[in-house]
C-alpha cells in the first residue's frame, strides 16, 4: 500500500541512472547524459516523465535519487559487502558494530524521505551452500566463523569422529577436531555419503545470523522502512529462504525468464510460498535481452536472449502478465534502463537489456508493448484468484488421470517455447517431508513417442566432492521417468553430470540419459533412438527436454487404449532432497515411487484438435 492507503504493484526499472554504468569504461561507448541533454537535472525531468508513460512507477536498485526522477525508490545498500560480512568473518564480536555503522551512513540519504520504500541489504549473495563450507574448512583458527564451523560440525554428529569422517574428507594428517579446527586445508565431501545435511545445516546457520543482523541494523538505522533482503539470485536456497523469511519483509528475488514467450515456471514460486509461510516477494530483477540490438551487445551468457525486438517486446508483455497473476508478488523490477556499454560491462557482461539503446532512443516495440502491459498489471493482480496462469485444473490436480497433450517438439531448439506449457505442466511434485519441491515437469506425445521436459533448481559447488576419474553418478542431480505404454513398467534415469573444472561462473552440464533405475553403478546403459538435451541457465538452474521412441517403451506405436501409466521422482545433488509426481499420493516416500508401479499416474493421450477445411462461401 502506498502512504495515501492505495494499492500498488511496484513494476520498476533497475539502473535508472544518468551514467549506465557509472564510472567511465575506457574505448567503450556507454549510455551517457552529457550527450543528450544540456544539464543532469534536465535527464532527470525527462527520463522520469519517459519512464512512467511507459508504465513503470519505482526506481529500482541503482538508480538516481528519487526526488529528480519523481518515483519512489528501492536502494540496494550492499549492507554485507561494505561491512565486510561475506567470505571474512561474519562471527566476529565487531561484524555486527561495523555493518550498524554502515547502515546508518547508508540510510542517511534516505531516512524519513517520503519516495523510500525500503532497503536491499545486498545483492545477489547467493548462499552457495558447498562453497560456503568449503571456504570456512580452510580459514585459521583465529577466525570465529572458522571455530563456529567446527562447532557446528560436532553438533551434527554428536562429537563422533568417526561418523563425520564418513561423510567427509578431512584434510591429510588431520584425526581429531581439535586438528580440524587448526588446519589451514580444505575439508571435502565422500561420495555416497550423507555429509550434505552438514553442508546444508551450516548455510542455515549463516543465512540466520546475517539475516537477524541485517534486520537489527537496519531497524534501528530507519524503523519505518521495509526490509527486502538480499536479491536472491535466479536460485534460491531452501535454508535461506527459511531464515531470510523470519527477519524482512518482503523476500526479493531475482528471476530468469523460463521460456522465450514469457512462461514463468510454477515450482519457484511454489516453493517460495511453502519455505517462507506465504511472504510477500519481489522480482527485483528481470529482462529479455535480443541478438538484434543498435548497441551492438553480444549477449555473451546463459541469460534470457532472443532473436528479434519483436520476440522481446512479445516474451517481456507476456512474462509482466504471468508476474501480475502470482498473489503474493508485490512488484517486478525490469533490468535495466539503457544497454550495456559496446563491449560490455567492467566484469564483462554484455547484453542488450535496456529500455533505451546507448543512444537513448527507446526499443519501440519493447516500450509499446511493455506500456500495454504495465497498465494491465494492478487489474490482473487484484483479481488474481490462482498463482498459477492458464492452469488447467485437470492437471493441477493431485490426484486422478492425467491429460496429455499431442504435440511435435523440437529437441534442438534450446527452448521451451514449443511446448503447449499449461496443457503439458504435470501436477506439482510431492516433496521430502519439510521440504519444497525444486523443480516441475512437463509431457506430450505424438506418433513417434513421448516428450518430457523439466525446469529445475539446485546448487552444485565443483570444489566439494572428493573424487578420481568418472563423476559418480550417486551424487548427480538427476530424473528418474517409469512409462508404461502397454508392454510393462520401463525405467530410465536422466543424470546431469558437471564438468571437472570451472572455466566460468555457470559450468556448463551434460544430459545423460539411461536405461534403467537409478543404481549408482556409474555404468549407463543406453537407450536406442531415445535423445535428451540440455540448455539454459546451466546450474543452478536445470533444463532439459528428453524425448522417449514408442519403441524404448516396448510398443511399436501410441497405446490403442489412449493411455499410458508414468512416474517421476527427481533428486538433487548428493541426495540432498527429493520429489516424486506419485509417491507421497500412495504413502511413499520419494525416493521410493519408481519401485512400486502400483502408485503410478495414468495419462491419457489427448489428440490434437484436426484442423476444419475453411467452409466455401455459398454462391447466391
Amino acid at each position: 500500500m502506498t502512504p495515501c492507503g492505495e494499492r500498488m504493484f511496484s513494476t520498476g526499472v533497475n539502473v535508472l541512472d544518468s551514467e549506465v554504468p557509472r564510472a567511465a569504461l575506457p574505448s567503450r561507448l556507454r549510455y551517457d547524459w552529457h550527450r543528450y541533454y544540456a544539464t543532469e537535472a534536465a535527464w532527470s525531468g525527462e527520463t522520469g516523465r519517459r519512464v512512467r508513460e511507459w508504465g513503470f512507477n519505482t526506481a529500482g536498485a541503482w538508480s538516481a535519487p528519487a526526488e529528480s526522477l519523481g518515483l519512489p525508490v528501492i536502494p540496494d545498500l550492499e549492507l554485507g559487502r561494505q561491512a565486510s560480512f561475506h567470505w571474512f568473518d561474519p562471527f566476529a564480536p565487531e561484524t555486527e558494530a561495523r555493518m550498524r555503522e554502515a547502515a546508518a551512513e547508508l540510510t542517511a540519504p534516505y531516512k524519513g524521505k517520503p519516495w523510500r520504500i525500503g532497503y536491499f541489504s545486498d545483492n545477489e549473495v547467493g548462499w552457495w551452500g558447498g562453497a560456503l563450507f568449503y571456504f570456512y574448512s580452510a580459514q585459521p583458527e583465529s577466525n570465529h566463523t572458522k571455530i563456529r564451523w567446527v562447532q557446528a560440525l560436532q553438533e551434527q554428529y554428536d562429537g563422533d569422529w568417526q561418523l563425520f569422517a564418513a561423510d567427509f574428507l578431512p584434510p591429510d594428517g588431520v584425526g581429531d577436531w581439535d586438528a580440524l579446527r587448526i588446519s589451514r586445508q580444505f575439508t571435502r565431501l565422500r561420495p555416497g555419503g550423507g555429509g550434505i545435511k552438514a553442508v546444508r545445516h551450516w548455510t542455515a546457520i549463516l543465512a540466520e545470523h546475517y539475516y537477524a543482523m541485517v534486520e537489527r541494523v537496519l531497524r534501528e538505522a530507519d524503523p519505518e522502512a521495509l526490509i527486502f533482503g538480499d536479491r536472491l539470485p535466479i536460485y534460491y536456497d531452501p535454508g535461506a529462504v527459511r531464515a531470510m523469511a523470519r527477519h524482512v519483509d518482503i523476500i526479493a528475488v531475482n528471476y530468469n525468464i523460463d521460456s522465450p514467450d514469457g512462461w514463468v515456471a510454477p515450482y519457484f514460486f511454489d516453493g517460495l510460498r511453502e519455505l517462507s509461510g506465504a511472504k510477500p516477494v519481489l522480482v527485483s530483477e528481470w529482462f529479455f535481452a535480443a541478438a538484434e540490438n543498435r548497441t551492438g551487445n553480444a549477449n555473451n551468457g546463459h541469460l534470457m536472449t532472443v532473436p528479434t525486438q519483436d520476440d522481446r517486446a512479445r516474451g517481456a508483455a507476456a512474462a509482466t502478465a504471468n508476474f501480475a497473476r502470482i498473489p503474493e508478488l508485490v512488484g517486478a523490477h525490469w533490468f535495466q534502463f539503457a544497454d550495456h556499454p559496446r563491449g560490455g560491462r567492467g566484469d564483462g557482461e554484455d547484453y542488450d537489456f535496456g529500455l533505451v539503446d546507448i543512444a537513448n532512443q527507446p526499443y519501440e516495440d519493447l516500450t509499446r508493448l511493455l506500456t500495454t502491459a504495465n497498465r494491465a498489471v494492478p487489474a490482473l493482480h487484484a483479481q488474481a484468484a490462482a498463482h498459477i496462469v492458464g492452469m488447467e485444473e485437470a492437471n493441477r490436480q493431485k490426484s486422478g488421470e492425467l491429460a496429455v497433450p499431442e504435440a511435435a517438439i523440437d529437441l534442438y531448439d534450446h527452448s521451451l517455447a514449443d511446448w503447449p506449457k499449461p496443457a503439458s505442466l504435470l501436477p506439482p511434485f510431492q516433496a521430502d517431508p519439510g521440504e519444497a519441491a525444486f523443480g516441475e515437469a512437463y509431457l506430450a506425445w505424438n506418433g513417434k513417442g513421448i516428450d518430457i521436459a523439466t525446469i529445475g533448481q539446485d546448487y552444485y559447488d565443483i570444489d566439494l566432492l572428493a573424487f578420481d576419474g568418472a563423476f559418480p553418478l550417486s551424487e548427480a542431480y538427476r530424473l528418474e521417468i517409469g512409462i508404461d505404454a502397454g508392454a510393462g513398467a520401463q525405467l530410465f534415469t536422466l543424470y546431469f553430470i558437471p564438468p571437472r573444472t570451472k572455466v566460468k561462473d555457470h559450468p556448463p552440464m551434460r544430459a545423460l540419459l539411461c536405461r534403467g533405475h537409478a543404481a549408482f553403478a556409474d555404468a549407463c546403459a543406453p537407450v536406442p533412438g531415445a535423445e535428451a538435451t540440455y540448455f539454459g541457465a546451466d546450474q543452478p538452474r536445470i533444463t532439459a527436454e528428453i524425448f522417449l521412441p514408442w519403441q524404448a517403451l516396448g510398443v511399436a506405436a501410441s497405446p490403442e487404449a489412449g493411455t499410458v501409466r508414468i512416474a517421476l521422482t527427481a533428486t538433487a545433488w548428493h541426495r540432498s532432497r527429493s520429489m516424486s509426481l506419485s509417491g507421497p499420493l500412495s504413502g511413499l516416500p520419494a525416493s521410493e515411487a519408481m519401485a512400486h508401479p502400483e502408485s503410478w499416474r495414468t495419462a491419457r493421450l489427448h489428440q490434437a484438435q484436426p484442423r476444419q477445411a475453411p467452409q466455401k462461401m455459398a454462391r447466391q
